[in-house]
C-alpha cells in the first residue's frame, strides 16, 4: 500500500500539474468516444495500451471481460453499457481478452471453481463460448485456453447486441462494435473481422472492427 499512496504522490506532485487544463475541462463533464470492456487482469490497462488520456475511455473490467445478455435485472455491466450508449453516446464498443487469462483457463480446463461460487456463476455467461470450443479440436492444452479466449471475446459481442441500447444505436449506424485479444507478452492485438470471422492482426489491418458491414457506421 506504501507504493500505491508513494505514486498516487508523484502524480500530484508532477503528472496532475501537466494535466491541469484537462483536468480542469473533465471536472464537470464527459465525453468518451468508446466503451473499453476488458479484463480486471491487472496485466492489461486499458488507457495503456491505447494510449489514451483521462476522459477518452469509458471502461468496464471485470473477470472474463464479460456482458451477461439483457435480462429483466440488468446489473452493473447493462447499467454501464446503457449509460455509456444511451447516455454518453459513444461511437464504438471494444470487447477486449487477452492471453493467459484465468477465467478461460479456467472455462477450458474444466477447472473445479467450489471454491469461488461466484466466480463460477459468474463464468456461466460465457457459456456459449465453452460448448462452441468443447465441439472443436485442438492441439495442446495451450491451443485449447487461447481457443477459448477469442470464443469468449466472439459470444460477449453476442450478448451485448441483447441491449436494447446497443440494438437501437447499431441500427441506426452510430455505433460500431470491435473485438479484440492482446497478447500480454509481445504487446500485439488480433482484431475479430466480421466479414470473415476471423482474428487478425490490428497492426496490418487497422480498420478492421466485428460489426457486420450491414450494420458498421462509415470509416
Amino acid at each position: 500500500m506504501k507504493d500505491i499512496i508513494e505514486g498516487f504522490l508523484r502524480f500530484q506532485r508532477e503528472a496532475f500539474p501537466k494535466r491541469a487544463q484537462l483536468f480542469k475541462e473533465l471536472a464537470t463533464q464527459q465525453a468518451p468516444r468508446a466503451l473499453f470492456i476488458s479484463c480486471s487482469d491487472s496485466r492489461l490497462v486499458p488507457e495503456l495500451i491505447t494510449q489514451r488520456e483521462p476522459g477518452d475511455l469509458f471502461v468496464i473490467r471485470n473477470a472474463g471481460n464479460i456482458v451477461p445478455s439483457y435480462g429483466p435485472e440488468p446489473g452493473g455491466v447493462s447499467a454501464s453499457v446503457e449509460y455509456a450508449v444511451a447516455a454518453l453516446r459513444v461511437s464504438d464498443i471494444v470487447i477486449c481478452g487477452h492471453s493467459d487469462c484465468g477465467a478461460m483457463s479456467a472455462i477450458a480446463n474444466c477447472a473445479c471453481l467450489g471454491h469461488m461460487p461466484a466466480v463460477g456463476n459468474w463464468l456461466r455467461y460465457a457459456d456459449s463460448a465453452r460448448v462452441v470450443n468443447e465441439a472443436r479440436h485442438h492441439k495442446s492444452p495451450i491451443e485449447r485456453v487461447q481457443a477459448m479466449i477469442r470464443e469468449n471475446v466472439i459470444a460477449q459481442l453476442a450478448n451485448i447486441k441483447t441491449h436494447p441500447s446497443v440494438r437501437l444505436a447499431l441500427e441506426e449506424g452510430r455505433l460500431t462494435l470491435h473485438g479484440w485479444v492482446y497478447d500480454i507478452e509481445t504487446g500485439d492485438i488480433d482484431a475479430l473481422d466480421g466479414a470473415t470471422h476471423a482474428f487478425v492482426s490490428l497492426a496490418q489491418y487497422p480498420h478492421t472492427r466485428a460489426t457486420p458491414p450491414s450494420l458498421a457506421t462509415a470509416a
